[in-house]
């Protein structure tokens, strides 16, 4: 099964910046494709449900931003180091959630568009702690 590791959660200063990392490993799959999964991050606040924030196709072509982080966040991909990244810029306390990064296998949504991807997910990180506050 594949594995993924976020990092780069921490405590920061609203208005400050933080860059998050998932980091895949095909485990024991010798035929796993990073370049085949688009990559999702998400989050969850205390008495909050779980929100998309972002979404990458497996190319890096199309990405898609939740509204509340738009021109605040960006989403990329390095399919050679198998990683995706969240660079969090402008934090608001309201940002202060776990966040999480998933997988979704693209060649099986039946269309690719901006406004399905990341919507059936199928492995996910363990979660890193993002604290926003003076």
């Amino acid at each position: 099964q594949l594995r993924l590791v976020e990092s780069g959660g921490g405590l920061v200063q609203p208005g400050g910046s933080l860059r998050l990392s998932c980091a895949v490993s095909k485990g024991r799959l010798d035929d796993y494709d990073f370049d085949k999964y688009n990559v999702g991050w998400f989050r969850e606040a205390p008495g909050k449900e779980r929100e998309r924030v972002s979404c990458v196709s497996n190319s890096g072509r199309l990405t898609n931003y939740v509204n509340s982080v738009k021109g605040r966040f960006t989403i990329s991909r390095d399919n050679a180091k198998s990683t995706s990244y969240l660079q969090m810029n402008d934090l608001k306390p309201e940002d202060t959630a776990v966040y999480y990064c998933a997988l979704e296998f693209a060649p099986a949504k039946p269309s690719a568009t901006v406004q399905n991807m990341c919507t059936d997910l199928d492995t996910w990180g363990q979660g890193t702690l993002v604290n926003v506050s003076t």
